[in-house]
């Protein structure tokens, strides 16, 4: 026998709960193309400010190069270091993102009256909502940048820099105090909104788009392809951001500060400067590659978890 009146915070609960489950088993199962994009990212900055590399170190040229040395040199495992931090960062970030969405959605810019939601209130609610759960979680983003590059720093001769995600939250505070988790939150936040502008504003409007326009029912059908549109413009979005990001995340630091960037506009232009404009976009395809993936799972499991929860399509 339910209890009269609890049904709406149960269901809010639950869908948080679930959103972040889903998002951790879709994060699991692609991580290691988000390990090598941060590979790729670091690229062209390891040739301008690492030239003492030994040549057999030299930097693997594409995604399956990269790929495929990172399984060679350190082991097929090495594709899943950084993954805890990850797992902590989607708990947070994904739920927070969804249920900020849904509370601008329906509490503060609200739907049309004919239950479309308008194209522009879905961008803001999708950059609002990306930019708040990422600065909610970003410690976790730079923590896991610093686990990624850990077995390349390795090979290189360099020491050891972080052992594990509770040594490197630890190094990271003793280096720069807690203001220091959030070093890099400004590129991360404005990849966060990006990304959101192309994941969920994307998603629900190709979605009530398609309902409106053809035939298809509210299924599983309909749902993959607006997940498709979702991750490509995510992925074309938000890869800028997230160069800039995992460059300014990974960078050595001194006293508190960056010793390559002074901030991300720096950033910004060293990297247009010395690598060209395409160097932006380093890491599109692994970044396309898992968003896809990740968003087909995400998005197919958060639909049926609402299904079965008795509460409506997203």
């Amino acid at each position: 026998m339910s209890i009269p009146g609890t049904k709406r915070q149960e269901s809010f609960v639950f869908k948080y709960t679930l959103s972040a489950t889903a998002a951790v088993v879709a994060e699991t199962v692609t991580y290691p193309l988000d390990l090598t994009k941060t590979r790729l990212q670091i690229q062209g900055e390891h040739a301008h400010h690492m030239k003492n590399v030994a040549n057999s170190l030299q930097p693997h040229r594409g995604m399956l190069a990269t790929a495929t040395g990172i399984v060679r040199e350190e082991g097929l495992l090495k594709l899943w270091q950084g993954v805890t931090p990850a797992l902590y960062r989607h708990i947070v970030y994904t739920g927070c993102r969804m249920s900020m969405y849904e509370f601008l959605r329906e509490k503060v810019f609200k739907k049309n009256k004919d239950g479309t939601f308008s194209l522009w209130k879905a961008i803001v609610s999708g950059m609002l909502a990306g930019g708040a759960g990422q600065f909610i979680a970003s410690p976790t983003d730079l923590v896991k940048v610093r686990l990624q590059m850990e077995g390349r720093r390795r090979l290189e001769g360099l020491p050891v820099r972080v052992k594990n995600t509770a040594h490197a939250l630890q190094q990271i505070v003793r280096e720069s105090g807690v203001r220091g988790l959030w070093r890099g939150w400004v590129p991360n936040v404005q990849r966060a909104a990006l990304v959101n502008l192309g994941d969920l504003a994307t998603y629900d409007t190709a979605k009530h788009l398609i309902l409106v326009k053809t035939s298809l029912e509210d299924n599983y059908v309909t749902h993959t392809l607006a997940s498709a549109c979702s991750g490509l413009v995510a992925a074309m979005m938000g890869t800028p951001a997230d160069v800039i990001k995992t460059r300014i995340m990974n960078q050595p630091t001194k006293d508190g500060k960056g010793l390559l960037y002074s901030g991300s506009v720096d950033c910004l232009v060293k990297t247009v400067r010395q690598e060209g404009f395409l160097a932006l976009y380093k890491g599109l395809l692994p970044i396309w590659t898992r968003m896809a993936p990740w968003s087909l799972v995400f998005w197919l499991s958060y639909e049926q978890v609402r299904k079965f929860s008795g509460t409506s399509s997203f």
